[in-house]
């Protein structure tokens, strides 16, 4: 994929906006776009990975360094850097990897993807907050894992829909762009 100067301008615009839109109060829980751009830089930047890998992270950065920065200023009391902050860029620099799955980039594919990235951040993060002592500190048995996964339910749904629903708009987006692209060459 050859990145011109529109593309990163555009995914520049994705980055901080994403990044922006993750810290705005009383926004459903889990509900942000990162998954999905992972989900989109593995599947456009196969061929250069630091690229698929940077979009993600990038946007998260950007968010926690809003966050802590309206933590320090008391507008927040979620703080955007804490202990144990490195697992979850680790996690989303693993979702990129579902991206790179998409090789044709079918729609059923981006759907698959979208509903597969979210629910494996839920099942390692969730097992990382209980085996942690994190959260609510439930006991350490399949009982209290079972329940750890249960405090993470509404986190999770919210993610699916969000990713759903912010990979739609990027491949979508991205599609309307390609064929607008193509047709004024042909013109």
């Amino acid at each position: 994929m050859k990145i011109n100067k529109s593309l990163l301008i555009a995914l520049g615009l994705t980055v901080l906006l994403s990044s922006v839109y993750r810290i705005v109060p009383d926004r459903p829980l889990g509900f942000a776009p990162q998954i999905a751009i992972a989900l989109f830089g593995g599947a456009f930047f196969v061929k250069n990975k630091k690229w698929a890998f940077a979009l993600p992270l990038l946007s998260m950065f950007l968010s926690d360094l809003l966050y802590q920065a309206m933590y320090v200023a008391g507008y927040t009391d979620i703080q955007g850097f804490y202990s144990g902050q490195w697992v979850n860029y680790l996690l989303f620099t693993g979702l990129t990897a579902f991206g790179f799955l998409l090789n044709s980039r079918k729609v059923i594919q981006v759907i698959g993807a979208a509903l597969a990235a979210p629910t494996a951040y839920f099942l390692t993060s969730n097992f990382l907050v209980w085996i942690g002592n994190g959260g609510y500190g439930r006991p350490k048995t399949f009982s209290g894992l079972m329940q750890c996964y249960a405090d993470g339910i509404p986190f999770y749904g919210n993610s699916v829909v969000a990713t759903l629903v912010f990979a739609g708009m990027l491949f979508g987006g991205f599609l309307l762009i390609e064929k607008k692209s193509v047709s004024s060459q042909q013109a």
